[in-house]
C-alpha cells in the first residue's frame, strides 16, 4: 500500500478542542500580569476585579440593564444546576434533548429532584425535538447549542414573549457566536473555558427580572445546598451579582477571562465574534461541499453549529462497517492528525455517533481550520488504504 503524502502545511494553532478551547490569537502569559495573585478576591483590589468582569460580559453580550450576572462555581455544569435546583418545581418543566448534555439535565431533573410534572422531548443526533410541542405553561429546559452534536436552535422566534413559565437555556457553547434573544430568556448559563477560551472551573449566570421574581417568592422542597443559594430569607443575595461570589475564584482565572473579553472588544464585540466564529465554519462547509466522504452531523443547514462544528464520515466502504470498526476507523484518522502535531482534540464525543468535532469559535483562526481540512482529507485517505 502507497501512503498519501501528507500535506505541507499545518495550522499554526493547531488546538480544536470544543473545551476547553483555543486560546485567542496573540495570547500571552504576559496579559495576566495584572492578577491580584495572593490576595483575597474579597478585598477591594478583587472586587473590582471580578465587578469588571461582570461588567465587561454584559457590554460584550449586550445583556439588558435589568438581568443579573453573576459569577457561579463549577463551570457551565454549576450554573445550570443552581438555576434547576433555584427555580424548579413551581410549575410542570419541560426538558428538552438532543445530545448528551441536555440528556444529563433530563437525567438530573428525573432521577435527582424526582419532579413528577416533566414532560421530555428528545430527538437524536442531528435533529431537533419539534420545538411547536413546547408547553410555555411550564417552565422550559433546553441547550441553545448541542455541543456534542453541533446542532443549535435556528432562533428564538418559537419562545412567546407571553410565556407562563420560566426559559432555562444552557448557553455555553452558543454565547460569543450566536445571536441571543435575552427578552426570551429567563436564566442563560455558560463558561468561561467555551467560546472565548479561558480557563475552567467558574461560570455564569444571566438572571432575567422574572428569574429573580421566581427566587423571591418560591421555596423549593428539597434543601438546598449553600453552592446553589442565591437568596437568603425570601431576598436575593445581590453581592452575587457585583462581584461576591459564593466561593473562592482564581483571580488568574478572572484575569484570563477580562484578558478575553477586552480582545473580544477589539476585534469588533459581539458582531466581530460571531463573524469570525461564521467565517470558520463556512471554511469547513465549502470543504464538505466538494468532499464526498464527509458530511454535517447536524440534518439541516439551518440547525448547524458555528462553534462545536460536529462531522460523519458518509463514504460508502465506511459506512457499510459494523459500528465499532466505524469507530475505529475515526479514531484512528484522529490519532493521525494528532501524531502530525496538525490538530489536537477533534474526536466526537464519547457519546456521540462515531465523527470529527471541530471547534470554530472566535479564537480559531480561519486560515488553520482551512488548513486542518487538508490533513483530514490525508488521514482519510491513508485510513481507507489500510482497509484495502
Amino acid at each position: 500500500m502507497t501512503s498519501v503524502t501528507a500535506p505541507a502545511k499545518k495550522p499554526a494553532n493547531p488546538n480544536f478542542s470544543s473545551g476547553p478551547c483555543a486560546k485567542r490569537p496573540g495570547y500571552s502569559l504576559d496579559n495576566l500580569k495584572g492578577a491580584p495573585l495572593g490576595r483575597s478576591h474579597r478585598a477591594k483590589v478583587g472586587k473590582v476585579k471580578l465587578k469588571r468582569a461582570i461588567d465587561l460580559t454584559r457590554d460584550v453580550l449586550g445583556v439588558p440593564a435589568d438581568y443579573r450576572i453573576g459569577i457561579v462555581p463549577a463551570s457551565d455544569t454549576g450554573a445550570v444546576e443552581m438555576a434547576m435546583w433555584s427555580l424548579l418545581g413551581a410549575r410542570g418543566v419541560d426538558m428538552l434533548a438532543w445530545e448528551s448534555f441536555g440528556e444529563g439535565w433530563v437525567t438530573d431533573v428525573a432521577k435527582q429532584l424526582k419532579l413528577k410534572d416533566a414532560r421530555i422531548l428528545k430527538a437524536g443526533y442531528g435533529d431537533l425535538p419539534d420545538l411547536s410541542q413546547v408547553n410555555f405553561d411550564n417552565d422550559v429546559v433546553f441547550t441553545w447549542n448541542g455541543t456534542t452534536s453541533g446542532v443549535r436552535v435556528p432562533n428564538a422566534d418559537w419562545i412567546p414573549a407571553d410565556r407562563k413559565g420560566l426559559t432555562i437555556c444552557d448557553a455555553t457553547s452558543a454565547c460569543f457566536a450566536q445571536r441571543l434573544d435575552y427578552s426570551k430568556l429567563d436564566v442563560v448559563t455558560f463558561s468561561w473555558q467555551k467560546v472565548l477560551g479561558g480557563e475552567a472551573a467558574h461560570g455564569m449566570i444571566i438572571l432575567s427580572p422574572r428569574a429573580v421574581e421566581r427566587l423571591t417568592t418560591y421555596t423549593p422542597a428539597w434543601p438546598m445546598p449553600k453552592i446553589f443559594r442565591m437568596t437568603n430569607g425570601g431576598k436575593l443575595i445581590e453581592g452575587i451579582f457585583v462581584g461576591d461570589t459564593i466561593n473562592t475564584p482564581s483571580m488568574l482565572c478572572v484575569e484570563d477571562y477580562i484578558d478575553a473579553l477586552e480582545w473580544s472588544q477589539k476585534v469588533g464585540g459581539l458582531d466581530g465574534l460571531f463573524g469570525r466564529a461564521d467565517a470558520n465554519t463556512k471554511a469547513i462547509a465549502d470543504w464538505a461541499a466538494k468532499t464526498p466522504w464527509v458530511d454535517f452531523l447536524a440534518n439541516s443547514e439551518d440547525i448547524r453549529s458555528n462553534t462545536s462544528v460536529c462531522l460523519k464520515v458518509v463514504d460508502p466502504a465506511i459506512t457499510a462497517l459494523p459500528d465499532d470498526k466505524q469507530a475505529a476507523f475515526v479514531k484512528s484518522m484522529v490519532a493521525a492528525v494528532e501524531g502530525a502535531g496538525a490538530g489536537y482534540d477533534i474526536d466526537g464525543y464519547r457519546d456521540a455517533p462515531p465523527g470529527l468535532r471541530i471547534w470554530c469559535g472566535a479564537t480559531v483562526e480561519t486560515s488553520d481550520v482551512a488548513a486542518l481540512t487538508h490533513w483530514l482529507d490525508w488521514a482519510f485517505a491513508n485510513a481507507k488504504a489500510e482497509l484495502a
